[in-house]
């Protein structure tokens, strides 16, 4: 006698209940591009059989363009086979790309997640493409907020209240560096642009140097990095400061294993990848209060925070942690302890997969 088949198994089978990705490229350098490489690697990537469809690329306008026709085009050959959308999207141009997406998927009748990754209020929900964020949010079945903060935000210009919190992953990683030994770097990751306030470490690095002639600044990033080694060079540090570029895999490990501070001084975020990263490699945080940080962390318990822009205050903070290797440690087990769960990501994973089942089994659409 033939062993009997699964009946939810079968039903899953008839159903069609795959997961369609929609993002930008995995070549795209970016914190929705680095969660979706995580998510890649838990179980539920395999489990709903998703599928990243890449609609944005960092080229030239035409190659844009090009790249998202193609994208479209791949879409309209794919969609049949997914029952979920699940979207990622952050700024108005990535808003406006999704549009082609989001549309016939209303059309479909598929059932829509939006993931909204955005950094700032002011550019987007507040700014004048509210209305378009408004008719994506009230249109989709589910959104995907990075924190309890954005939850609020979003909350005020949508009738939709199926919002839930998604914390984003922190990149898996081979080794175990809480009992690695640390060098006197000073670690700064993410795009060198003005939002993310690398200036300000580089001069608040250079009004304390002196006082901590063994320490070192790392910068790790791409973006305008011809004017962050202009900067050190006018404040006599260039010596004292590397610039790597963009790192990952095996460079990014080395150097997130070896940093003995980290520091993330933005004047904006959602809930910055870079943070939570620093905090799995035990590496103790200094950062601004944007985004959801202080929805999870407590300053001086946690982290040290400082106002953005507020470069005394950040050298002071600087000046604290190089002169303490207990505060330095406090700090780095404090984060791990209160967020190893929280970030985890196969803890997020199942979580994922839990409201995908909750989705399919709901008839209600917000249409």
């Amino acid at each position: 006698m033939k062993g009997k088949q699964n009946p939810e198994s079968t039903m899953q089978m008839k159903k069609n209940e795959r997961v369609l990705m929609i993002a930008a490229s995995r070549k795209t350098r970016g914190g929705i591009s680095a969660v979706l490489h995580a998510y890649t690697k838990a179980a539920f990537w395999k489990k709903w059989d998703c599928y990243w469809l890449e609609t944005h690329i960092d080229r030239s306008l035409l190659q844009k363009f090009i790249y998202l026709f193609r994208a479209y085009a791949r879409f309209t050959i794919l969609v049949h086979r997914y029952r979920i959308l699940h979207i990622h999207f952050s700024e108005p141009p990535s808003a406006a790309r999704k549009l082609c997406f989001f549309i016939p998927g209303l059309l479909l009748r598929k059932k829509i997640i939006l993931h909204f990754h955005s950094f700032s209020t002011e550019t987007t929900i507040n700014s004048r493409f509210r209305p378009l964020y408004r008719f994506l949010f009230n249109k989709a079945d589910l959104i995907f907020v990075l924190s309890e903060s954005w939850k609020r935000e979003v909350s005020s210009i949508t009738t939709n209240r199926n919002i839930q919190v998604i914390y984003n992953p922190a990149s898996p990683h081979s080794t175990s560096p809480q009992n690695l030994k640390r060098e006197n770097t000073i670690l700064f990751a993410g795009t060198l642009n003005e939002r993310k306030g690398f200036r300000d470490l580089i001069r608040s690095f250079a009004s304390m140097s002196e006082n901590a002639p063994e320490w070192k600044l790392t910068i790790a990033g791409n973006g305008e990095m011809e004017s962050g080694k202009e900067l050190a060079k006018e404040l006599g540090i260039h010596e004292k400061v590397e610039f790597t570029g963009w790192i990952s895999g095996e460079q990014k490990e080395n150097i997130f294993n070896k940093a003995g501070i980290f520091c993330l001084p933005s004047y904006a975020e959602g809930f910055p990848m870079a943070v939570i990263d620093a905090i799995s490699y035990s590496i103790p945080v200094i950062t601004t209060p944007v985004g959801g940080i202080l929805d999870v962390l407590t300053n001086g318990k946690d982290i040290l925070t400082f106002d953005p822009g507020d470069q005394q205050a950040l050298a002071t903070c600087l000046t604290k942690l190089v002169n303490s290797v207990e505060e330095r440690n406090k700090l780095a087990e404090n984060a791990l302890k209160k967020t190893d769960k929280l970030f985890d990501l196969s803890a997020i994973g199942e979580q994922i997969s839990q409201i995908y089942t909750q989705l399919i089994s709901t008839n209600q659409k917000k249409r």
